[in-house]
């Protein structure tokens, strides 16, 4: 039995690891423990989670489950979009797509930590909703609201893949999700849509995804 350490952004990530990627590992005994990012420490009293505020905090967490490791995988599942621009490489990303800019941030992180070989940085492209366009039914069904399904498509369809849609602040993933669906609740409703759309469409939908799972695989069967 291995196991992985994943530090997660928040609640939604956390659910989404324990609720839907999780159990598509378990025949090869390859198991997940998601652990919150910590924002805020306070001496006495309780620590407050979720959300990336600096680097160094972030680093901070990942130096603290590299330690606990003891040669287990440790992984993130943290937003791009957003991203503090004190994470390394992120004042040097190259002028070219966003799969490209994304991987040359994640390797950076790496290079920082002085690339361990059981740490797999990753960063959603662009943030956790880009995986709910991965099918244009299943977040208007989880939100009673099917008649929605031809606008929340069409979205889809005018990038080359979900993970392609920007990063702007009006016009990120989770921005047009608002848009279209005010009543939408990322810890209660993002889960549930990506449980329904289902591992295999977001790996077909999503190519940055789809590499990190492949490497997890790797992992868990070397």
């Amino acid at each position: 039995m291995k196991t992985v350490l994943v530090l997660v952004e928040g609640q939604t990530e956390e659910r989404f690891i324990k609720d839907v990627l999780a159990p598509e590992f378990y025949a090869l005994d390859f198991f997940f423990d998601p652990r919150l990012l910590i924002t805020k420490r306070v001496k006495h009293g309780a620590s407050f989670k979720g959300g990336v505020t600096t680097y160094g905090k972030f680093r901070n967490d990942v130096m603290r489950l590299l330690g606990e490791a003891k040669g287990r995988i440790v992984t993130t599942v943290i937003d791009y979009y957003g991203l503090p621009t004190d994470f390394p490489g992120m004042t040097t990303r190259p002028k070219s797509t966003p799969l490209e800019r994304v991987l040359h941030v994640e390797k950076h992180i790496h290079d920082d930590f002085g690339s361990p070989p059981n740490f797999l940085p990753f960063l959603a492209l662009h943030e956790f909703e880009a995986w709910l366009f991965s099918s244009p039914d299943e977040l208007p069904n989880t939100l009673t609201q099917p008649h929605k399904s031809v606008d929340f498509g069409a979205i889809r369809d005018s990038f080359d893949d979900p993970e392609q849609i920007n990063e702007g602040p009006q016009t990120a993933p989770s921005k047009r999700i608002a848009q279209l669906f005010p009543g939408y609740r990322k810890v209660l409703h993002g889960p549930v849509a990506a449980k329904r759309i289902g591992m295999a469409a977001i790996r077909a939908e999503c190519p940055h995804f789809d590499a990190w799972y492949r490497a997890l695989e790797r992992h868990a069967t070397e």
